[in-house]
């Protein structure tokens, strides 16, 4: 299937209320603009160098996420035009987004990732460490960043169970969290393999890559 019919077959099943971000990472222009061309405007990367690439080759009504892990000093290559930063895992990583979203007289939307599989592998915040961050006083002064909801990575397995519980877990701290601060409206969780579980468990945003422009080609 083309890509163009993916996209509509995956976007026909998604709930309403549920957003898509085509996970476009390694991808050529021309697969994005067939999926733009069917409708697609939320692209994710995890490469800055290679969305800042496409930000300046494609067409500027797309919306870019961040989906990968962020380093700090890349933060200044993607802060003029970023629509959504998924993977802020450290206060030392937003307070770096405020300071480049200032210059750029911005506010960027964030989601804070949670670590929730058991593997070590994955990045992001414990559920103290997010408490601690969204109490903190320099959290509240930062004037250039908007935290609009939470992201996270189930574990890596064919136990859906599991990846259930995981998702389940994220979504109570999604729920507090909603209590808290009042512009969160995103729970991004949910990618090819386990995005169905995702969304029965309150996912509001799924990454899906593969399914939509088939596998990865790292070479």
């Amino acid at each position: 299937m083309s890509v163009k019919d993916n996209l509509t077959k995956i976007t026909s099943e998604l709930p309403e209320g549920v957003t898509l971000v085509a996970v476009s990472k390694t991808k050529p222009n021309e697969d994005i603009l067939e999926a733009y061309e069917a409708g697609q405007r939320i692209f994710g990367e995890n490469k800055v160098q290679e969305m800042v690439q496409k930000w300046e080759d494609l067409p500027k009504d797309i919306e870019w996420h961040m989906i990968g892990h962020v380093q700090r000093n890349k933060v200044k290559y993607m802060a003029e035009f970023v629509s959504l930063i998924h993977g802020v895992d450290s206060p030392r990583l937003l307070k770096e987004i405020n300071k480049q979203a200032k210059k750029h007289d911005r506010v960027i939307p964030c989601l804070l990732q949670i670590h929730i599989a058991e593997e070590d592998t994955k990045f992001g915040l414990d559920e103290k460490e997010l408490n601690l961050l969204v109490n903190s006083d320099e959290f509240k002064a930062m004037e250039h960043i908007k935290i609009v909801g939470l992201m996270g990575m189930a574990t890596f397995t064919e136990d859906m169970n599991q990846v259930r519980r995981e998702f389940a877990q994220l979504k109570s701290l999604y729920d507090d969290l909603r209590t808290k601060l009042t512009d969160i409206n995103i729970l991004s969780m949910g990618m090819s393999g386990d995005y169905t579980v995702a969304i029965e468990e309150g996912s509001t945003m799924v990454r899906i890559g593969s399914s939509i422009f088939g596998a990865r080609n790292y070479t």
